[in-house]
């Protein structure tokens, strides 16, 4: 196994809270991390039917046997726990007694923010970033392999091929996870739903085209969305606004947040095909999206990631507010950084200082090349130096 980003963050919380909860995506590394911060705690897992029948049918005699702590893995299956989990911390708030992981964030947070609230302390935890996939070792020197193999970590641990274990994956994440989640009838027309969804990475979402596409109602189309954030696999990046409400068209980008399972949704699963698609430049621009949101979440902050288009037609992909700073990011999958990549830049730049706003703006443009300076008081960096950058709060 790897050290994860979060793991100082969790050991902190489990000083602080009698019950420690972290949640994110199937297969993102939650178990293996909190058995490793945890390892004096038992170990139980409410995914066999029979633990978990025994917590739903006699919760107290659950809690009693694991009195002195435990890490309770798949918590989501007995949300009903929970609640018997506040009285046996009221009498005992020892921090750090109970670790909770769960794969489905809304079923799990809805029940902690029931009965624990003030008492339990959530954190995310997504694939590794770049910088945590290095530990794994030498990763490709290609852009496209990279993007290609995405980060759930089994990946990268046991040398699966991504094309393979991706298939599986969203195999079994329709056809149990989006069962339990919500009352899907048609699992065909969601996974349709599902591919259309990876073709609207990076692109401002309109529900309504995107269920016609998917031939379901743009009321379902936001149901089934929803699914998708609540299992972590897309979020939604709002417009930036700031004080220019009237000047900016608010509508919302999707961003899916493993790009390997995109590409895999798409049918992309060579390198030479990711090349010369006409996705690319999106894919990689939910890549750069999704490792900023990575650093961030890992670090106990809030994603803070937004994007801007004016209707003067000034567009930048991403827009992250940290503290007085506002940083303006443009993404390029090509390797020859030209000057009119800039342009986007100066535009949103001057934009902002002429609405006199208080953040001062940055800019960055991320690439596919290997150029890492300055130019024209734009940061130029390549894509394999992202995680050089703290993309936290300043």
């Amino acid at each position: 196994m790897i050290q994860r980003d979060l793991a100082p963050l969790l050991r902190k919380a489990a000083t602080q809270y009698p019950v420690v909860a972290v949640t994110g995506p199937r297969q993102s590394g939650k178990t293996t991390l909190c058995r490793s911060e945890f390892p004096k705690h038992e170990y139980v897992s409410l995914e066999p039917l029979d633990e978990r029948e025994f917590a739903r049918t006699d919760p107290r005699g659950f809690i009693r046997k694991y009195a002195e702590g435990a890490v309770i893995d798949e918590v989501q299956n007995v949300p009903e726990l929970v609640s018997y989990l506040q009285g046996e911390v009221d009498d005992d708030p020892r921090p750090g007694r109970f670790v909770l992981t769960g794969s489905q964030h809304f079923g799990l947070s809805q029940a902690i923010s029931q009965s624990l609230a003030g008492r339990c302390g959530i954190l995310h935890l997504l694939p590794p970033s770049l910088a945590e996939l290095r530990r794994f070792g030498e990763l490709p020197d290609r852009l496209s392999e990279v993007i290609l193999t995405g980060s759930y970590p089994r990946i990268h641990d046991r040398g699966i091929a991504p094309d393979r274990w991706l298939a599986d994956y969203t195999a079994t994440y329709v056809e149990r996870d989006v069962r339990s989640i919500a009352a899907v009838a048609d699992l065909t027309t969601f996974t349709t739903f599902l591919r259309l969804a990876a073709g609207s990475t990076a692109q401002e979402l309109n529900l309504t085209r995107l269920g016609g596409d998917a031939g379901v109602s743009s009321h379902t189309a936001r149901q089934w969305l929803s699914v998708l954030e609540t299992s972590f696999l897309v979020t939604q990046l709002p417009s930036w606004h700031g004080n220019l409400k009237k000047r900016l068209v608010k509508r919302s980008k999707l961003h899916f947040l493993d790009s390997g399972l995109a590409c895999n949704l798409l049918g992309i699963t060579q390198p030479g095909q990711l090349d010369h698609h006409p996705l690319r430049g999106a894919i990689f621009e939910s890549w750069v999206a999704s490792e900023i949101y990575k650093q961030r979440v890992h670090a106990g902050l809030a994603p803070a990631l937004h994007h801007l288009r004016a209707i003067s037609s000034i567009e930048v992909d991403l827009v992250l507010e940290r503290g007085k700073e506002c940083a303006l990011i443009e993404t390029k999958s090509g390797a020859t950084v030209s000057s009119s990549f800039l342009s986007k830049l100066n535009q949103a730049s001057a934009m902002l200082d002429e609405a006199d706003t208080w953040r001062k703006p940055a800019k960055y443009l991320i690439h596919g090349g290997v150029t890492d300076h300055s130019q024209s008081d734009v940061r130029l960096i390549p894509w394999n130096a992202i995680d050089s950058v703290s993309w936290g709060d300043k």
